[in-house]
C-alpha cells in the first residue's frame, strides 16, 4: 500500500496539509486537487509501490512538470511511502484508532513511528501527520429534526448513534446509524464518551432532555448542544439546577443547539448542528 500525504500548500488550495490518499493494487481512495495531479500521482504510486522508495512530488509553482497545472494557481507537495502489512508503526496507529488515543505519524519513508503527540519530535527530512479519534455524535430524539441531525451526522464519516429511550425496536432505515432504546445514562455508558463525542440533545421532551443533559453534562464529550429556544434554556435548566449540578457543567450546554443560520426547518437545523461540531473540532472561533 501507498500513502500519499500532502505535505506543503503553496497559495490557495483546494484541500488543506495534512489530507492523504490511499494507493494499492484495485484501490485508490482519496483526492487532492478534483482530479488535476491523481493521474500522476498514481503512476509515481505504483511505482514507490514496486521499489519501495519514498518520493516527494511538487506540482503546480516550483513544478518539474509544468505541462501539470493546478487550476486554484496553487503549489503543493506530495510525500509518497509505502507501508508493508503488519508493520509496528501501522499497528500502533490503528489500534489508536480502535482505543480512540490521539498518535502522530512520524516518517521519512524508511523509517516509521506513531508516537504520542507530545512525545513527537520528527527528525530530519521526516513528516508528521497528526491524527485524532474519529468524531462520534450522540442524537437523543425521535421528531425529524433528530433524524435529519443523525443522518446528516452518520453521511458526514460521524460515528453516530441515535438514541430513542423506549423508542420503537427496528431503528430508522438510515444507512451506518446504530440505534438504542435505553435510557439516557445506560446509553452513554455502553457508547463511551471522550473529547472527541459531540451529543445532542433534541427530544422535545422535558423529561427525557433533563435525564439526557443529567447523563452528557458530566461526562467526557467535547460538545452537549440542546435543542430549544434560548428564551426557555432557564426553565430547561431549572430541574437540574436543584437536583445539584455544579453551575460550570450547566455552562457547557450548548443552547439554542447549532450555527446561527436563520433557518429552523429539519434540514437547516441538521446542517447548523454538524457545522457548529465541525468547527469546533478545527478550532475555528464561533
Amino acid at each position: 500500500m501507498i500513502l500519499a500525504t500532502l505535505v506543503r500548500v503553496d497559495g490557495g488550495g483546494p484541500r488543506p496539509v495534512g489530507t492523504q490518499m490511499v494507493f494499492a493494487e484495485g484501490l485508490v481512495a482519496g483526492y487532492f486537487s478534483g482530479g488535476c495531479v491523481e493521474a500522476d500521482i498514481a503512476d509515481h504510486a505504483f511505482a514507490c509501490l514496486q521499489d519501495g522508495q519514498p518520493r516527494r512530488l511538487v506540482y503546480g509553482q516550483g513544478s518539474p512538470w509544468p505541462d501539470i497545472q493546478l487550476l486554484c494557481g496553487a503549489g503543493i507537495e506530495i510525500f509518497l511511502e509505502r507501508i508493508v502489512p503488519h508493520a509496528p508503526a501501522l499497528t500502533a496507529l490503528l489500534t489508536a484508532a480502535t482505543d480512540r488515543r490521539p498518535v502522530s505519524w512520524i516518517s521519512d519513508g524508511l523509517r516509521q513511528d506513531c508516537v504520542d503527540p507530545a512525545t513527537a519530535k520528527p527528525w530530519p527530512g521526516a513528516v508528521r501527520r497528526d491524527y485524532d479519534p474519529p468524531q462520534k455524535l450522540v442524537v437523543f430524539g425521535s421528531d425529524p429534526t433528530a433524524l435529519a441531525i443523525a443522518q446528516l451526522g452518520a453521511q458526514s464519516g460521524f460515528l453516530t448513534t441515535l438514541v430513542r429511550p423506549k423508542g420503537p425496536e427496528t431503528p430508522p432505515p438510515i444507512s451506518d446509524l446504530a440505534y438504542r432504546r435505553d435510557d439516557p445514562q445506560s446509553a452513554l455508558t455502553e457508547i463511551g464518551t471522550d473529547p472527541w463525542t459531540a451529543i445532542a440533545v433534541a427530544t422535545h421532551n422535558l423529561e427525557t432532555d433533563r435525564d439526557a443533559l443529567a447523563a452528557a453534562l458530566p461526562s467526557a464529550a467535547g460538545y452537549v448542544g440542546l435543542l430549544g429556544a434560548r428564551k426557555r434554556l432557564a426553565e430547561r435548566l431549572a430541574p437540574l439546577r436543584a437536583a445539584g449540578v455544579p453551575e460550570d457543567l450547566l455552562s457547557r450546554v450548548k443552547a439554542p443547539i447549532g450555527l446561527d443560520i436563520g433557518g429552523k426547518a429539519p434540514w437547516e437545523v441538521a446542517v447548523s448542528v454538524i457545522g457548529e461540531i465541525m468547527a469546533r473540532r478545527y478550532g475555528k472561533a464561533l
